[in-house]
């Protein structure tokens, strides 16, 4: 647990949900649950990929925001360090004693340069990305005011359509100004395609992939006969992992969701033609609601609404049951159709979110449970941190 946090000042209902040592059934709802057995085997199973493919992980912390999670990531998963898409929340992390972390994201803001070129000073490896010269400018600032070294990847735009630069001309421009820019040192390539991920189709999410592939392999071999060298070649998730692990080129993977899963995730499909939760993946975060009206015979009222969970990709489904299912929602109310009569009131339901990673940042807490106890109770660390 993080070392900031005395559970015991807490009380349960107000501050959290509930302490170490509580019974499952006495978690006040709605809250986020994690099925302690189930991550730790998501974790050591892409760790164990990830050894034997030859390649890093670098855990994706903007899924979790948890540094308990991280650290379980790293202890149990072999993960190299964390990467996360903002400077609050790299700061988190290197405060909580991570000492190797990537914002996945361009930093570009004079505050938010200033607060990343002072990470190092909290005992972590900082880098960033990079797809503007002027950017490289700022950045070295930023580092030689503060003494402190900035490791930049040059971001390429391998098909999302966001931020990074799109020829191969671009990138060694780019690393060539890092490398000469006092302050700063060029670590490497960034490239990942995160719609791409949540494609159903394994050979469409392959076709995509090997674009991504094909853009990376000749920025390395074009940056190498210039002299330049990449510690990291980032990118993969989920979704595409596999792909590039197999590519030659890469180095690093960014998975995230993995761990956790969610029903948007859940539902791609494997090489074989199954759901990736069927098999590749468990699910391990759950948001566990009660029943608290069945006023209408065929219909239960949960208290897992709108506020409780993100429903961009669509509504959560009820976890190990098909005999009742999550309908809609409003802001405090979630609507499970029970065409049976089978739920009573207080009865809690698991929800599998639709988004984990939007549904992790509008909670506080983890209930880590194990065998129908509360084994663990960890702080969602870097909440709301979006700037």
């Amino acid at each position: 647990m993080n070392k900031h946090v005395n559970l015991e000042e807490f009380e349960v209902g107000y501050d959290i949900p509930a302490k170490p040592g509580m019974d499952e059934a006495d978690i006040q709802t709605p809250c986020l649950v994690l099925d302690l057995d189930a991550l730790e085997r998501n974790i050591k199973k892409m760790g164990d990929f990830a050894k034997a493919a030859g390649m890093r992980h670098r855990s994706h912390g903007k899924m979790h925001k948890s540094v308990d999670v991280q650290k379980l990531q790293e202890s149990l998963g072999g993960a190299c360090g964390v990467c996360c898409q903002k400077v609050s929340e790299a700061e988190v992390f290197a405060r909580g004693g991570i000492t190797d972390v990537l914002v996945s994201n361009q930093v570009t803001a004079p505050q938010k340069i200033e607060r990343l070129a002072r990470i190092p000073k909290l005992g972590a490896r900082a880098i960033c990305c990079v797809d503007d010269p002027a950017n490289v400018v700022d950045l070295s600032a930023a580092a030689v005011r503060n003494g402190t070294t900035i490791e930049c990847l040059v971001e390429i735009d391998c098909g999302a359509g966001r931020c990074g630069v799109t020829t191969t001309p671009q990138v060694v421009e780019l690393a060539k100004l890092i490398n000469a820019a006092d302050g700063l040192k060029f670590a490497g390539l960034q490239a990942y395609q995160g719609a791409m991920q949540h494609l159903d189709s394994f050979e469409e999410r392959k076709g995509k992939t090997q674009i991504a592939i094909n853009m990376v392999r000749d920025a390395v071999e074009t940056l190498k006969s210039e002299g330049l060298e990449c510690d990291i070649v980032g990118g993969g998730g989920t979704g595409s992992y596999y792909f590039e692990s197999a590519s030659g080129v890469f180095n690093e993977l960014q998975c995230g969701s993995y761990a956790f899963m969610d029903a948007d995730y859940g539902r791609i499909l494997d090489k074989d033609g199954n759901r990736i939760d069927e098999g590749e993946w468990e699910n391990a975060l759950f948001i566990l609601t009660t029943v608290m009206s069945h006023a209408k015979a065929d219909k239960a009222i949960v208290d897992a609404g709108l506020k409780a969970q993100s429903v961009d990709s669509g509504l959560p489904f009820i976890f190990g049951r098909t005999d009742v299912k999550y309908v809609k929602c409003s802001d405090e109310h979630g609507v499970v159709a029970d065409p049976e009569g089978v739920l009573k009131v207080n009865d809690k339901l698991k929800l599998v979110p639709g988004h984990c990673d939007p549904t992790c940042n509008v909670h506080d807490w983890y209930v880590g449970v194990r065998g129908g106890k509360v084994e663990a109770v960890w702080p969602v660390s870097a909440r709301g941190k979006a700037y």
